[in-house]
């Protein structure tokens, strides 16, 4: 088993792969998800809600914002975003390269 990842390469499986973003999940653990986004330049995540779910952003490469509720924030290389149960969130890559982040959340992807 690999315990040792670096900070783009989260292993697991991809679970979305399309013009907007890849997506890949390591579901190693039992309780939590470690997944990674690589968010195309120029482009914008849907947006979405999970209740019952809280997730922890923590962006590595590129820049740009993203929305929790009604709060806006800029995002970059070392930047942690705490996503609190049930709130709207999403991420807008307004950077000149990919926008990469990782995301722990609890449980299984519902999302």
């Amino acid at each position: 088993m690999k315990l040792l990842f670096n900070d783009h390469d989260v292993g697991g499986e991809v679970v979305k792969d399309n013009e907007t973003y890849i997506i890949k999940d390591n579901k190693t653990l039992k309780y939590l998800v470690l997944s990674s986004t690589c968010l195309r330049k120029g482009m914008m995540t849907r947006g979405h809600a999970h209740p019952g779910q809280e997730e922890v952003y923590i962006f590595v490469r590129g820049s740009g914002v993203i929305f929790v509720e009604d709060a806006q924030f800029r995002v970059g290389s070392g930047s942690v975003v705490l996503i609190p149960d049930g709130a709207f969130h999403k991420v807008i890559n307004d950077g000149d390269t990919n926008l990469i982040f990782n995301c722990v959340f609890n449980g299984e992807r519902n999302h």
